[in-house]
């Protein structure tokens, strides 16, 4: 029942905030209109967005972009879906190795007080910099922006599950650890019977911290670096002055960043559990 009455208001909030949109947009309608005429009696017809776009100019450009989303015609004019799987890929490639580096180092830190109190004056030391801050270092290092995309989302996703993970391995119940400490349980199966179990709702919650952070970050990596992906899709639509391509790509970057959280999260739902 609350779940229904929460799909009904949320319905609303949407249908106020269109509504809205609509009539803020109805005056600057018939001035784009008149630009439109002007332009094509001065001879330079022109289809982009001026002023705040109408409902009516997003869907249009939400058609016109999702009819064929994987064209291809050159470095500046590539279709919303293959700018979406660069984008993807490098999430996907620097959010991999963050999770080969984080989940086994914050085992060792969280079973080890020792090598707890040893790193940790180097992970507050690092975590509170901005990725993008890496991201010169990176290109003068490795030379190709493409990679240096994977590495600013690698660096901005190891902090949240490294700390989560560590986390969560020291907070597993000391009951159950004696338990497998009396049954002389090797520390190889300890770690995947006992503790993994134990610290993965945790170690999940680290990881869908990570991958919000990941989405927001190579969007702004992508405007800096240039050349492909959602982030560059936009700052060229920018360019250009398509201001109606500008909001149709944020709501798919925010859709896309919906459907990750998602998918971590039922994940997250799978390994929790009721004590």
């Amino acid at each position: 029942m609350q779940s229904l009455a929460a799909g009904l208001l949320s319905l609303v909030f949407l249908a106020l905030f269109l509504g809205i949109w609509h009539l803020a947009t109805l005056p600057k309608k018939e001035v784009a209109g008149a630009n439109d005429e002007y332009a094509k009696l001065m001879g330079k017809g022109s289809k982009k967005s001026e002023g705040f776009p109408t409902l009516a100019q997003l869907g249009e450009a939400a058609v016109t972009q999702l009819k064929n989303p994987f064209y291809d015609r050159g470095a500046n004019d590539k279709g919303i879906g293959i700018q979406l799987g660069w984008s993807l890929a490098r999430v996907a490639a620097g959010y991999g190795l963050a999770i080969l580096v984080a989940v086994p180092l914050g085992f060792l830190i969280g079973m080890s007080p020792i090598l707890s109190r040893a790193l940790n004056p180097f992970i507050q030391i690092l975590k509170p910099i901005s990725p993008l801050a890496w991201m010169p270092l990176a290109l003068y290092t490795i030379k190709d922006s493409s990679i240096s995309g994977v590495f600013v989302i690698f660096i901005c996703s190891i902090w949240p599950m490294l700390i989560n993970t560590a986390f969560g391995v020291a907070s597993v119940r000391r009951e159950w650890l004696n338990v497998a400490r009396t049954l002389e349980v090797s520390p190889l199966r300890k770690a995947f019977a006992v503790i993994l179990p134990a610290a993965a709702p945790t170690i999940l919650t680290g990881m869908r911290i990570s991958i919000g952070i990941a989405w927001l970050v190579i969007v702004a990596a992508e405007m800096l670096v240039g050349g492909t992906g959602i982030g560059y899709f936009v700052w060229n639509e920018w360019n250009n002055l398509n201001l109606t391509n500008v909001i149709f790509a944020i709501l798919v970057i925010g859709v896309v960043g919906m459907i990750l959280d998602f998918l971590i999260g039922r994940l997250q739902s799978a390994v929790s559990y009721v004590e």
